[in-house]
């Protein structure tokens, strides 16, 4: 299951009030909003150099994103800094993302755990979300999941779909929390009903294993679906694998190369390989060698042992490339290190079949595609 890794998102002040200035400085909000940047800058930089900490942070926006200035960190470091040593929760949070990025000033853990601390005790949910994954991950402080699990708890209970996601997940996984099954359904779902495909997902596996609730394949597969549709790769294949084998919705093997495609699109190596299957086949799209074999070598660049010896074999029967018996024994040979019993048989079958000459050069790129990493071979 994929873990998230700290994310920072941009914090935009949308409650104004305070002092006498407040209606100069809602008139340069007004100006940001309607992208009016020169107006804002005139009255931001009036109001910062007053002292006005939510002007100050509207500066290190405007110069953060180089709306109406120069794109600079330094002035935009300068300016949150400015605003964040005033108690500016917002200033604080994006200070913090910058020292992680090390933009506008030199990369430094301790000052993002700093900044992060000093905006998540004002209740900042996304400070308390991403010192949660700081502890978790172990960046810039020793990995700490008690401490992860006290900050995840904070910004769930506020709401935030991330922190319920992870939050879910620790109790899933036994990590600074008894492993606990019905409380990581429980906010794990929690999260899934606010959209966040990572919990979508992952509430399907556990309705399809019916770990944490009962088994419910029905259920899965929406929870899929709506994953999917928000293009996780990881929902894309296990909605396809469902598509495929009939289980939790109508068998349709049309469906389940469709989803296996925007999967392998992007990447999802066990997607390429079924993908190629079909194409190979015939199953779900017309057959095709050719995209069969293309299918099968990006899922094999990725260390997929049957992909690599489907596509052994796919040169051994000239399907879809030109027929070389020395870069099918390759691939199987590749494939047969993975200590598969009847790939190690059919590596061997094929070798039989080579000339002492052809060996040699398999050999020689057996070793050049290992050293690649199997990239290019």
């Amino acid at each position: 299951m994929k873990r998230l890794f700290i994310c920072f998102t941009l914090i935009f002040v949308t409650m104004i009030g305070g002092p006498a200035s407040s209606a100069e400085l809602q008139t340069g909000v007004d100006a940001y909003e309607r992208e009016d940047y020169s107006s804002a800058l005139e009255v931001f930089q009036t109001l910062a150099d007053l002292g006005d900490r939510k002007a100050q942070f509207y500066l290190g926006l405007m110069y953060e994103h180089g709306y109406g200035v120069e794109q600079d960190n330094t002035m935009a470091a300068n300016w949150y800094e400015r605003a964040a040593n005033d108690g500016q929760v917002e200033a604080q949070y994006n200070l913090a993302k910058l020292y992680y990025l090390g933009k506008g000033v030199d990369q430094d853990f301790g000052m993002v755990r700093e900044w992060l601390q000093r905006a998540a005790r004002q209740g900042l949910a996304e400070a308390r979300y991403d010192l949660g994954i700081m502890y978790r991950d172990g960046v810039g402080v020793g990995i700490d999941y008690n401490s992860a699990v006290t900050w995840f708890t904070l910004s769930a209970e506020q709401g935030y779909a991330e922190a319920q996601y992870n939050l879910g997940m620790m109790y899933l996984n036994g990590h600074g929390v008894p492993q606990d099954d019905e409380s990581a359904v429980k906010w794990i779902a929690q999260a899934a009903g606010q959209e966040f495909a990572f919990a979508q997902n992952n509430l399907g596996v556990m309705n399809d294993s019916g770990r944490g609730v009962a088994q419910d394949h029905g259920a899965a597969a929406k929870w899929y679906t709506l994953a999917a549709e928000q293009g996780y790769a990881r929902a894309q294949f296990n909605l396809a694998l469902m598509n495929d084998n009939g289980q939790g919705v109508a068998q349709d093997y049309g469906a389940a190369a469709r989803w296996y495609a925007l999967a392998a699109e992007q990447g999802y190596a066990k997607a390429q390989f079924n993908l190629a299957l079909m194409y190979d086949n015939g199953q779900g799209v017309a057959q095709d060698y050719g995209a069969a074999a293309r299918w099968y070598a990006l899922a094999a660049e990725q260390g997929i042992g049957k992909a690599q010896y489907n596509l052994g074999y796919m040169y051994y029967e000239g399907h879809g490339v030109t027929q070389d018996f020395t870069r099918a024994y390759m691939w199987m040979d590749i494939a047969a290190r993975q200590g598969d019993e009847d790939l190690i048989k059919a590596r061997n079958t094929m070798g039989d079949l080579l000339s002492d000459a052809q060996k040699k050069t398999a050999k020689r790129l057996i070793r050049a595609c290992i050293e690649k990493d199997y990239k290019g071979c």
